[in-house]
């Protein structure tokens, strides 16, 4: 009997296109949209108004701690992986419920700011902006979940794509979008506005489906030891039985599910994990005052960096879903490594060329090209980690430690720009990447060893 003749390229390439018409994809791109818009809200945009409005720099300052919520949301993942919400869970389900009452949250928030004098009322102020906050980390999470149970592996990076692609549609509307429109109208309308255009993620939730998601039956053996314990603690109270039993089925199952499933290899996946966007995370502070400091003013970088490295990070997103759809997801993510460390040389070499526009020009469309694509796989990659049963306390872990060791690196990059310089400097955010470029071969050569053991 003969084998069947491969599909020509052009099909195949034609398939992997086809997976951005899937409703559950496009659908994404809203919930992005949704997502994004909030986040820089009670960043950025929001100290531009309070500055407007003669608020203090100490007290601007003291407002960043509102984006705490988004490194802690994994406290409050269990919660929104196991509890279900009264009437709105049974309408829509576990995960949209969620999400809705997030967005609500948002509009809530948002609608408090716009009617709040930040001149006359700061505390208010801090609080309804702690309410969006929270409302956006809770949004992630319950996406996040969403997105990864709604779609098999090898549609993640095209759902990823989409949705970062939506993302960042959406911060430029809330910044640039936003600056345009205080030129022309009080900022209270501006935030009125804002969340309204909440409304886009909300129609998108109501018109999507809920996942339908099977349970395992080793998570179903992991949260009978909650019940053995209730069988065994009989004689505490009850408010204490159960409040312990939920924590071990909410909390301390979902970890253990993972280094169950996963063994000793469970460490390779975490090194790979915490190292793979440590790179671009590590120097993203040092961009700007590099910028600057090269010679370049704040216009040439803000239309630079708005136009192509928005466009870029959009199309190299893009092209990281076709091209995990085309040729699996270890091969992309062992590019995406290379690039997304490869692309820092291109700072080198702009500090010796100088200020040239051009120069400007290839390096953020190179970084945010490379960086769009390997920020595509790498999530598509870490939704393939995480077990269904308990897909937003395991992605929120992920997507915690992803930030982590880059953020705690980026601390100390002014001194070491102080000590080396900015070429070197770029060189050693290089070096930094490679350790990922090698768990990724690694994690290649492992699934090729797996896959001759298996035939």
């Amino acid at each position: 009997m003969t084998e069947p003749a491969a599909a020509p390229a052009t099909t195949r390439w034609g398939r992997a296109l086809a997976t951005y018409g899937r409703p559950r994809i496009a659908a994404m791109f809203a919930l992005g949209f949704s997502a994004g818009l909030p986040f820089l809200l009670v960043f950025t945009t929001l100290t531009a108004w309070l500055t407007e409005a003669g608020v203090a720099r100490s007290a601007i300052g003291f407002f960043s701690w509102v984006g705490i919520t988004y490194s802690i949301k994994v406290f409050w993942s269990p919660i929104v992986d196991k509890v279900r919400l009264p009437i709105l869970g049974r309408l829509l389900g576990q995960r949209r419920s969620w999400i809705l009452l997030a967005q609500a949250l948002i509009i809530l928030g948002l609608a408090g700011m716009a009617f709040t004098d930040p001149a006359q009322d700061l505390v208010r102020m801090a609080l309804f902006a702690l309410v969006v906050a929270f409302g956006s980390a809770t949004q992630d999470i319950a996406i996040d979940a969403w997105r990864i149970e709604a779609a098999p592996v090898e549609e993640q990076a095209a759902m990823s794509a989409t949705y970062v692609f939506g993302y960042r549609i959406a911060l430029l509307v809330a910044s640039a979008g936003a600056l345009h429109l205080a030129v022309r109208m009080a900022w209270e309308d501006v935030y009125l506005l804002m969340a309204l255009l909440m409304g886009i993620g909300v129609v998108a939730t109501l018109l999507s489906a809920e996942p339908s998601v099977k349970r395992s039956s080793d998570a179903a053996f992991l949260e009978q030891r909650a019940q053995d314990f209730l069988a065994r603690n009989a004689h505490l109270p009850r408010p204490v039985r159960m409040s312990i039993a939920w924590l071990i089925g909410a909390v301390v199952c979902p970890f253990v599910d993972f280094f169950q499933r996963y063994g000793l290899h469970s460490l390779v996946v975490l090194m790979l994990v915490a190292s793979y966007r440590i790179s671009d995370i590590s120097m993203g502070a040092m961009a700007n005052p590099f910028y600057l400091q090269l010679g370049f003013d704040k216009a040439q970088i803000a239309n630079i960096a708005g136009i192509f490295g928005v466009a870029m990070t959009i199309l190299g997103g893009l092209l990281g879903g076709l091209l995990v759809v085309r040729y699996g997801l270890l091969k992309v993510l062992l590019l995406g490594a290379v690039l997304s460390a490869g692309t820092n040389l291109l700072f080198s070499v702009m500090a010796l060329v100088g200020p040239e526009p051009w120069m400007l020009v290839i390096t953020i469309s190179g970084d945010n090209f490379c960086g769009g694509l390997a920020m595509a796989v790498f999530i598509a990659w870490l939704s393939s980690l995480t077990s269904t049963a308990y897909t937003a306390t395991q992605y929120a872990l992920f997507s915690s430690l992803m930030t982590l060791p880059g953020k705690f690196l980026g601390g100390f990059s002014g001194m070491v720009v102080d000590s080396i310089g900015y070429f070197q400097y770029f060189i050693y955010v290089a070096a930094i990447g490679v350790p990922a470029v090698v768990l990724c071969v690694y994690l290649m050569l492992r699934e090729r060893r797996a896959e001759r053991a298996a035939h």
